[in-house]
């Protein structure tokens, strides 16, 4: 009976030899979870039972894969060991294979317990609901719309384009005439002639399409040369607009202002896929027609809730609504000029919904003058279907929430400040006194109607 007995323990020993790792795919499936905020992630676990490194809990207590994997096939297994020596062996990562029975007794003291073994059936039926949550994650990712390498490119584009047009310094400011408001808490500075035609030539003013039609003009301008800013008497309103032109004082600085601010939607323009294949006609009456509004959108990201003001760097170049009043325009546009970008602002905009906005805005095929309607049609189309899809993909909600409806109506409203413009500046030019103070390149671009 005694060598039964004795071949029995090797035999129950043996299996406790079994290397640690096996069926750790199913121990895994019995383990539990941290307690919530019980354990510091950054200080080393300890195995309560061999001071090994432990990886979690298991069956109750905090182990390493090894002793975990122990206590579960003796569980399982009902064995029953014996120790060789007095009953109180010491286990250490080392040794642990040498006592089973001290181990499993170490097991239980430090809370192991054999209720947390789930049963083969159990497991299988784990596997399986991982198996499934898995597959359902496989297919929400595979469902999930991504922006394509194309469409990221188009997007990385734009930035670019948008990031070499506009300066955050405002340091050309300074190269305008100067800013002189109606107060007499300001210095008045003489009116000097714009060095902006001079600056604006080298950035590639003369040949933009291959047509003079955004050409630099010299200084002295003939006043026969601007004939066709006569106004039928239907569309002079200088009666109804309530605007003081007997002193504007700021119209010099901000005209260069947006003078210069065109020639920057210009370079913008340039720069965004397929425009370039348009014809050059097109090209003009899309920029002639969205110059004012693509300046609305861009100076945006001057603009500060918390004062209403438009800030380019320094307090000189701080623009007020009493600013813009010395320019020649009255609240029927400035009202709804500040409303609009109060909107837009708080939509919080990407940069890259920004850049798509403004060069959705350039590409309308509704635009007047525009011959090829399909073509920038399809290119407006190819913008807006990748803004849709950058929108779902990268700009979380509440955010996103009808963002892009939101967008579409904020050049809906561009387009009756492009009116009220146009009829504000109509009446400005009207007049040779004010309108000799504008630049040639406003002049061009707000000064004809396509027809």
């Amino acid at each position: 009976m005694s060598r039964l007995q004795s071949s029995w323990e090797m035999h129950q020993q043996s299996m406790a030899y079994l290397p640690d790792t096996d069926m750790e795919t199913m121990a895994a499936s019995t383990s539990l979870p941290d307690p919530a905020g019980e354990f510091d992630r950054n200080v080393p676990r300890i195995c309560g039972v061999c001071g090994d490194r432990a990886t979690g809990f298991h069956f109750n207590a905090m182990t390493c894969e090894g002793c975990k994997g122990f206590f579960r096939r003796s569980m399982k297994r009902k064995a029953m060991f014996t120790c060789p020596f007095n009953g109180d062996c010491k286990i250490t990562k080392d040794n642990r294979r040498h006592c089973q029975a001290c181990r499993l007794k170490r097991c239980v003291d430090i809370g192991m317990m054999k209720e947390f073994i789930l049963t083969d059936e159990e497991v299988q039926r784990k596997r399986e609901m991982i198996l499934k949550r898995k597959e359902e994650e496989a297919l929400r990712e595979s469902l999930k719309p991504k922006l394509s390498e194309e469409q990221q490119k188009v997007i990385d584009i734009l930035l670019e384009a948008h990031r070499k047009t506009y300066d955050p310094t405002y340091a050309d400011f300074t190269k305008f005439r100067p800013p002189v408001r109606s107060n007499p808490s300001n210095r008045g500075a003489a009116r000097s002639p714009s060095v902006l035609t001079q600056d604006l030539s080298s950035e590639d003013s003369t040949d933009l399409f291959g047509s003079d039609a955004f050409s630099t003009f010299p200084e002295s301008v003939e006043p026969q040369m601007f004939s066709n800013l006569v106004l039928s008497e239907e569309n002079d309103e200088s009666s109804s607009m309530n605007i003081d032109f007997s002193h504007l004082s700021m119209l010099p600085h901000l005209a260069d202002l947006v003078s210069y601010s065109i020639q920057k939607v210009i370079g913008f323009a340039k720069m965004i896929p397929g425009f370039r294949n348009l014809a050059a006609e097109d090209q003009i009456a899309l920029l002639k027609s969205s110059a004012i509004e693509v300046i609305m959108l861009r100076s945006n990201q001057s603009f500060t809730l918390e004062d209403m003001t438009w800030t380019c760097g320094s307090n000189d170049f701080k623009y007020r609504i009493s600013d813009v009043t010395q320019a020649g325009h009255s609240m029927d546009l400035l009202e709804p000029l500040v409303k609009f970008q109060v909107g837009l602002k708080k939509l919080n905009l990407h940069e890259e919904e920004h850049v798509l906005l403004m060069a959705i805005c350039i590409l309308s095929p509704d635009r007047p003058g525009v011959q090829d309607t399909s073509l920038v049609e399809s290119l407006q189309d190819r913008l807006s279907e990748i803004l849709q899809t950058y929108i779902r993909c990268r700009h979380p909600p509440p955010g996103s929430r009808l963002l892009y409806a939101k967008m579409i109506q904020k050049l809906a409203d561009l387009r009756s400040l492009n009116e009220e413009h146009s009829k504000q500046y109509r009446c400005l030019s009207f007049q040779p006194e004010h309108s000799m103070q504008l630049t040639p390149l406003v002049l061009e671009v707000f000064g004809n109607e396509i027809s």
